[in-house]
């Protein structure tokens, strides 16, 4: 038997590799959506671990921090520092 292949779609998908949490919990958005802020995806709007294990978009953490006058997780209120 012989078969022909006329056409082909590859469809893919991605996911952070982030352990117990697939959202964020400032905007409430999955990590594999952009923030309020971005328009798209990806290396833009990555998630960002504390060091007390929370993770949050990038830009939603920072506008937590800075505009909000809070150096605190929103979570345990425990001080935010990046994790490296």
């Amino acid at each position: 038997m012989k078969v022909t292949i006329n056409s082909w779609h590859a469809v893919a998908t991605w996911k952070w590799d982030i352990e117990n949490s697939d959202r964020c919990a400032i905007c409430q958005f999955e990590f594999e959506a952009p923030c309020p802020r971005c328009k798209t995806p990806g290396d833009d709007c990555i998630p960002m671990q504390g060091q007390c294990s929370h993770y949050f978009h990038l830009h939603c953490i920072l506008k937590w921090t800075e505009e909000g006058s809070s150096d605190e997780c929103p979570l345990d209120r425990k001080k935010w520092v990046p994790k490296n």
